[in-house]
């Protein structure tokens, strides 16, 4: 699997989608470059369904937190970037390149999220690269994520940019074995929820703990 030249490599792991503070910790204890909170109150997976406060504290491990939004307004971004600690904004609605502009001015770091069907326009990326560190890439749904659903992982094969991407929509054990046809592209790492959960916002640790030896053993061969 071949990433930027920079990152020697090396696929990064996200799990997105979670709450449970014993389930939290759990999962930080695989080592995961990133944890995914989804700050958008339709989801099954908002946070503030249920009582959070653990996470206004910071945590001493390198997993950072992302939080995932989806349309709202920067102000309300921000406060909840401080409040939870938030070290990268991940926009998985309609947000405009200025938000995401303003928001990186923050020093925080930005993925945009974009929804895939059959095809995908990629000339709708450029307006956002300058003030984004990563795209992703997921099914295209109304729920904004969450399904499920894969698409067609080939139409990233027109991916034109030089900014890193994360796959979503879908990944699965069972799937992941197809992720050579991302071969040549600039594949930062897997961004993985409902395929690994036994209910929403409660992850499977032993199917998460294979999938992050898996991702292990890719980078170890990467080196």
């Amino acid at each position: 699997m071949k990433t930027d030249k920079e990152e020697h490599n090396i696929v990064k792991l996200k799990v997105c989608g979670m709450r449970d503070k014993q389930n939290i910790s759990d999962v930080l204890t695989l080592g995961p470059d990133y944890l995914g909170f989804i700050m958008y109150p339709p989801s099954s997976r908002y946070i503030e369904r249920e009582d959070v406060s653990f996470l206004e504290q910071k945590w001493n491990n390198s997993t950072k937190r992302v939080g995932v939004f989806v349309n709202e307004t920067v102000e309300n971004i921000l406060a909840s970037a401080k409040k939870y600690h938030f070290d990268v904004i991940q926009l998985h609605g309609s947000e405009t390149p200025e938000e995401a502009k303003q928001l990186k001015e923050k020093g925080l770091e930005i993925f945009k999220v974009f929804g895939i069907k059959d095809e995908f326009n990629f000339s709708a990326l450029a307006p956002y690269e300058p003030y984004v560190d990563a795209f992703l890439f997921d099914t295209k749904s109304k729920q904004h994520g969450g399904t499920g659903q894969t698409f067609d992982w080939g139409v990233l094969k027109q991916y034109n940019s030089t900014k890193p991407f994360f796959l979503s929509g879908g990944v699965s054990l069972e799937n992941i074995k197809d992720l050579t046809i991302l071969e040549d592209l600039p594949f930062k790492g897997l961004d993985v929820n409902s395929k690994f959960e036994i209910a929403p916002a409660m992850k499977d640790i032993a199917m998460v703990t294979e999938l992050s030896d898996w991702v292990k053993s890719i980078n170890n061969k990467n080196k």
